[in-house]
Order: C-alpha cells, then structure tokens, then sequence
C-alpha cells in the first residue's frame, strides 16, 4: 500500500455537507460524481496530500443509506491506494481478509476499488483503490 488515498464520509444532503466542509477545511469541493454502479454521488475536497470523499446516497438502496440510517452520518471508510489492485487483492485474500467483490470495480474520481469486510479490520471498512489506465 502506498498511502491513505482518502477518507470517506457518509452523508445525508450533500447540499448541506458540502458548505460546511468548504468552511471547515478552507477549500472549495474540486468535483462531484455520481456513481451509478454504486447508488453514490460523490464530494471530493483536497487539502495537501489529504482528500475527503462526502458520499450521498442516490436512493433506499443505496449502501450509503442504508449505513446511515444504521449508524447515522460519519466516517465510512479509509482508502488506501495500491500500485497493482489486483496484487493487492491476492495478497490480502491469501493473508484471511475478506474481499467484498472477487475483481475491482469502477469507483469515483477515476479509479478501480475493491472493499475489505470489516470484521476483519477491527471494523473499519477498508478500500483499496488504484488510478485506472
């Protein structure tokens, strides 16, 4: 793993979300993106090397409703970017984790992402993610 990649957020209204963490972080959002595949739009703010990613869900089935109406608005998960997803996904099964999907999938800001289960990272869902080619 090279690096935290980003950190992202749950959030009920991206309308509300995204000033109040213009302010917080003195940035202005560089993007949103929706992502289908996941039933997500998506925020991004970047301060140094550090970005957020403020997810929405786009419905009642989306995974990020869901975890909300769980656990309410929050940290969702860390991101670490890889240099080769697919390496990282053998290594990682090889090792007991749990993968959430058997290849990466297309994720927001141009990128292939796989998720680790929580159960097996002290309950922090974890994200690999690599810059699609």
């Amino acid at each position: 793993m090279k690096k935290v990649e980003h950190i992202g957020i749950a959030v009920r209204d991206l309308t509300v979300a995204i000033p109040l963490f213009e302010q917080l972080l003195d940035t202005h959002c560089y993007k949103t993106e929706d992502v289908d595949s996941e039933k997500v739009t998506t925020a991004f703010f970047q301060k140094g090397e550090t970005k957020i990613e403020l997810l929405q869900g786009q419905n009642s089935d989306s995974v990020i409703t869901r975890f909300i109406e769980k656990k309410g608005e929050g940290m969702h998960h860390i991101a670490f970017e890889v240099a080769d997803i697919h390496a990282e996904m053998k290594r990682l099964a090889a090792a007991g984790f749990t993968l959430l999907n058997d290849q990466p999938k297309p994720g927001a800001d141009n990128k292939l992402i796989c998720f680790l289960h929580p159960k097996d990272t002290h309950s922090v869902l974890i994200e690999l993610c690599m810059e699609r080619r």
